[in-house]
């Protein structure tokens, strides 16, 4: 009876996670200019999609600020958690990372009202930097970093300190030991916060909403704006190449961290066999 109750519960959970998305992937394909009737299969939308190009630039200005925002943020946030996890004790630890942190529990219409107040300072005084696609980068990072960081050091925390330790015994500088100790370990984590924050910041819209300028709207701004008036089924079919390309990205690199896993494990065992004879 209880697996029972857990397989039901359990595809329950599935439907309502994924059946709006398949809904939306289905009516993509819909030749009705009415997003909830269908007609009959097209690829009318996709058309479309292909010569509105507000959404196509919105789309583009998305990707550019998400990709460097993933970028910034596993960059940031490796640093934050190399800070955080080797360094137990140093005067000011407990509110660093209280600062570090707090973008995660800060709510996003506080965070983007706060950096809209000090770019208007920071305008009025400096006469820099205008709002627009710096600006948006510059808050996403902000929240991105926090995120990058909890992930990153999650990872840190697992590591055995050993393995850093019998490295520089051997003689390795700690640029050597990151290298080929840490960063190797590391990496899964870091492409999991990669995506974690591309994901954050492609489908942002209260952030960009603040920090956004003249002639700068990303795809969820548009997306939004556009729902105000009515949805077009234009949104459909972008809707559907976003998750058709998130669904790749996760695949790949799910794949690449069961294909890492399986190889570290194997050399492990190798390692083990090797000692045992």
């Amino acid at each position: 009876m209880s697996k029972i109750f857990a397989r039901t519960w359990l595809i329950m959970v599935y439907l309502f996670l994924y059946l709006p998305i398949v809904t939306l992937v289905i009516y993509s394909f819909n030749d009705s200019p009415l997003v909830s009737i269908w007609s009959q299969a097209s690829l009318r939308w996709y058309s479309a999609l292909a010569n509105d190009r507000d959404l196509i630039a919105s789309v583009v200005l998305s990707f550019k600020i998400a990709l460097m925002v993933g970028l910034l943020s596993v960059l940031f946030g490796t640093l934050t958690a190399f800070v955080l996890s080797k360094y137990k004790r140093f005067y000011g630890r407990t509110f660093f990372f209280s600062m570090a942190t707090a973008p995660l529990v800060m709510p996003d219409v506080i965070v983007g009202l706060s950096l809209l107040l000090m770019l208007v300072s920071l305008q009025h005084w400096l006469g820099f930097p205008e709002r627009g696609l710096l600006t948006i980068l510059l808050g996403h990072a902000l929240l991105g970093t926090a995120y990058a960081a909890v992930v990153v050091s999650s990872r840190l925390k697992e590591m055995d300190v050993r393995l850093d330790e019998a490295a520089m015994d051997l003689g390795c500088k700690p640029r050597q030991v990151f290298r080929f100790i840490t960063f190797p370990l590391i990496m899964p984590s870091l492409i999991s916060a990669f995506l974690l924050t591309f994901t954050l910041s492609f489908d942002d819209v209260v952030l960009a909403s603040f920090l956004s300028g003249p002639g700068y709207s990303t795809l969820p701004m548009v997306i939004f704006s556009r729902a105000r008036l009515g949805l077009n089924p234009s949104i459909n079919a972008v809707a559907a190449v976003t998750i058709a390309v998130v669904s790749v990205a996760v695949i790949v690199s799910s794949i690449y961290h069961v294909r890492t896993q399986r190889k570290r494990d194997h050399e492990i065992a190798m390692r083990y066999s090797d000692g045992s004879q």
